[in-house]
């Protein structure tokens, strides 16, 4: 296979029409990350997983209970095919003409792959090995996000505040790279989130700017 070097892009699919082709574990998983890009979603199978049932019961995504035709990719953003049928597959890909698609095992086939994901609120890391391995790539995930804090969510939210309230100011571009320094993170690392604000609240009592974040430490 081609070496591809993927150009790495995230997606803003909020109520973006996205179908899954596929009701199996794979197709699950998928769907999961499409709600939680808050996607409309629409599941095209015969058979289902006992929680994607529970997802269409919910109405959180539409299910059409046959198999892939031809023209179902019509009003489609986003295409993912999870199904085992090679020939099915390639049915879609020759459809999906100029949609973003994922073939699942199938990368010849993508237009573009899913990362191996880890979110901590606001932080996303996406993790990929270009459709090598994707074994591997679980695997450093799983090592990885035991070096990323659960708390670093809370302390974006925190820098969030901060940047909307110091943006515009003089010296405000300095003063949030380095509140946003790799100090700063070592800091939360190995210290905590409420020792990170702490120092935060330094760096801006420095520059008289210590008011500024009152009601967010």
């Amino acid at each position: 296979m081609e070496k591809v070097r993927y150009y790495p892009v995230f997606l803003d699919l909020r109520n973006r029409h996205c179908i899954v082709i596929g009701g199996g574990k794979v197709a699950e998983r998928k769907i999961r990350s499409l709600i939680e890009a808050e996607a409309t979603v629409t599941v095209i199978s015969p058979d289902l997983t006992e929680e994607i049932e529970r997802l269409c019961r919910s109405g959180r995504i539409r299910h059409i209970s046959r198999s892939y035709q031809k023209g179902d990719l019509k009003d489609a953003f986003l295409v993912i095919a999870a199904t085992s049928d090679k020939d099915v597959n390639r049915e879609i890909f020759e459809e999906a003409s100029g949609k973003p698609l994922n073939v699942v095992d199938m990368p010849d086939l993508c237009t573009f792959i899913v990362p191996s994901v880890i979110r901590r609120g606001n932080l996303t890391v996406a993790i990929s090995t270009s459709g090598v391995s994707p074994a591997l790539s679980r695997s450093l995930r799983l090592d990885l996000q035991d070096c990323i804090p659960e708390e670093i969510g809370e302390f974006l939210d925190f820098l969030g505040a901060l940047r909307r309230r110091i943006k515009g100011r003089e010296g405000s571009e300095e003063i949030l790279k380095e509140v946003g320094s790799q100090r700063i993170l070592r800091t939360l690392v190995l210290s905590g989130v409420e020792e990170a604000k702490e120092e935060v609240k330094r760096i801006l009592a420095e520059r008289g700017l210590e008011g500024l974040v009152d009601g967010y430490l």
